[in-house]
């Protein structure tokens, strides 16, 4: 899976808002201390079970959010960065989805947006 990783401050309910707005469905996994492990790789299935599909992880939420855009997950994107005028360092793109998670966590990032 392919990540965006947010290193610009946001509103993180803004974003959320924003992503729900151009959603059909979202649903959150909602997390503590002794199911947070469980609950990331429910997600992740649910993630590769589903085409379209996105996940977003935030800094200091405890919760996964999943959601299938109405439209492609590049509409929305595009959306995104218009609504927050990303520019090109404000974030980064890899396939460690491991490091996604921990940089969130570690409060190095904002945000990361899970994409099949």
């Amino acid at each position: 899976m392919k990540t965006i990783i947010l290193k610009k401050w946001i509103e993180p309910y803004k974003l959320l808002e924003l992503v729900k707005e151009n959603s059909c469905r979202c649903s959150e996994f909602t997390f503590n201390g002794s199911n947070k492990e469980q609950l990331k790789q429910d997600f992740l299935q649910q993630l590769s079970d589903t085409k379209n599909a996105a996940g977003l992880y935030m800094k200091n939420v405890n919760k996964y959010y999943y959601f299938e855009p109405k439209e492609d997950i590049k509409s929305v994107w595009n959306k995104l960065c218009m609504e927050f005028q990303f520019s090109e360092s404000d974030f980064d793109s890899t396939e460690d989805l491991g490091n996604t998670f921990f940089l969130v966590d570690m409060g190095k990032a904002e945000a990361g947006i899970i994409l099949q």
